[in-house]
């Protein structure tokens, strides 16, 4: 309880991060939290799963809807594990090759280190060594996006089976067309790893991945897409889906945490409802977000281009290092004022020293405090707070009576159903 009562008074900017719809809640603390269902719908190890095969079918329909797509995959326990998924899918068992985004550019942790191993070594044989030899992709620090022609020259010379787009750090569009082709040409696979954009992806902003060259996408479900914890695999591959599905169950899973597929089940639905305002406005705040924070003397990158495409900004507070510190230091002075954010390298903070525990940069993200309800003129309250603790100096504690204030006003969770709503007829757990 003192964790959401501290959550109900701050100012949640974790980019990673959303806030579930009551529905979602009732559906994720449902007697399917101690259930088993291991398999296909329709094709259990267990018996007793007469409705949730029901629940998981509507719920892998409702992603096809949102993703307009022919396979969908809601059995991955997180984002990871539908990269795993994808990569025993993709690639050889005996180190197999990927090109991808470095972890410091804003690669997830997922497609790294340069020897990323798969969940298919659990099966070699006892002493050898199984994984996935990655090559970083290149990397135009001016403009946060990858470099389509060195990256060209890497892929032809590299040779790999599977070319992954997507990060954590993800500002723009991937150039997915136009890598994909030379991807297609030494006879790679495309993957697109969603996770942070695959709200975005399905209201249609952002790109569209499966339309542009990709034979997969991934993600996790609780970041643009604001369901609970959990992953799916998308595709438009008819060709692939016997692989795809066996190279998640047995391969990777046994139970799949059925109680978040029920609750992910309700999220595509609010979706499919809501999803174009509310995404339309994650977007928009984040350029309101960052245009008000650089309008008071933070350097928040991308200026040229509007700051960004997504849900996501990213602040360079290298200036301050020696009056208040780094992005660690910065983190927990605003999380003592309530304003929740996280530090994050810039692509040029390993090559000056940095580590990623106290960075040069903030990333922060506009998804949970739009769905609560703020937008544009909340972008210029928020602002001038952070101003006011990083530049200004003012007193964390004086700054955490604003927030908690500035909060009151914003306890409500939008662009989701009510209980009286047709979900709630619609999916019949309830």
């Amino acid at each position: 309880m003192e964790h959401h009562d501290w959550f109900k008074k701050s100012i949640p900017l974790i980019a990673s991060e959303n806030i579930t719809s009551p529905a979602v809640d009732e559906a994720c603390a449902s007697d399917f939290s101690h259930r088993y269902a291991e398999g296909w719908s329709g094709q259990r190890v267990y018996a007793g799963c007469t409705y949730i095969d029901q629940i998981e079918d509507i719920c892998m329909e409702l992603a096809k809807e949102y993703y307009k797509c022919i396979h969908a995959d809601v059995r991955p326990v997180s984002g990871v594990v539908a990269n795993l998924v994808m990569y025993n899918a993709f690639t050889s068992d005996n180190n197999g090759k990927m090109c991808c985004m470095s972890i410091v550019r804003g690669g997830h942790i997922s497609h790294g280190p340069r020897f990323a191993k798969s969940g298919r070594e659990i099966y070699g044989t006892a002493g050898t060594t199984r994984g996935i030899n990655v090559e970083y992709l290149a990397f135009d620090n001016d403009e946060m996006n990858l470099d389509i022609d060195a990256s060209a020259k890497i892929i032809r010379e590299f040779e790999p089976e599977l070319v992954l787009f997507g990060g954590s750090v993800f500002l723009f569009p991937h150039p997915v067309k136009e890598l994909g082709e030379v991807a297609k040409e030494v006879g790679a696979y495309v993957g697109y790893d969603a996770a942070h954009v695959s709200g975005l992806i399905g209201s249609g902003y952002f790109q569209d991945p499966l339309r542009e060259g990709a034979d997969a996408m991934t993600m996790s479900t609780h970041k643009t897409l604001p369901g609970p914890q959990h992953g799916t695999l998308v595709s438009n591959r008819e060709d692939l889906i016997d692989t795809l599905r066996s190279c998640a169950f047995p391969a990777l899973l046994s139970n799949h945490h059925l109680h978040n597929v029920a609750g992910l089940a309700i999220t595509f639905a609010e979706m499919l409802e809501f999803g174009k305002d509310y995404h339309k406005n994650v977007i928009e705040n984040a350029k309101a977000l960052g245009q008000a924070l650089h309008e008071r003397g933070l350097k928040v990158l991308m200026e040229h281009k509007g700051f960004t495409e997504s849900h996501q900004i990213v602040v360079d507070i290298t200036e301050f290092e020696k009056t208040i510190g780094l992005g660690g230091d910065i983190e927990r002075l605003l999380e003592k004022a309530n304003i929740i954010i996280n530090r994050n390298l810039l692509p040029y903070d390993i090559s000056q020293g940095r580590h990623y525990q106290n960075p040069g940069g903030l990333r922060i993200g506009t998804s949970e405090i739009t769905r609560l309800g703020m937008g544009k003129s909340e972008m210029v309250d928020i602002a001038e707070l952070i101003k006011k603790l990083v530049i200004d100096k003012e007193s964390p504690n004086k700054i955490k009576d604003e927030v908690i204030d500035f909060r009151k006003e914003f306890q409500e969770i939008h662009y989701c159903f009510q209980k009286s709503s047709k979900a709630y007829e619609y999916l019949k757990f309830y």
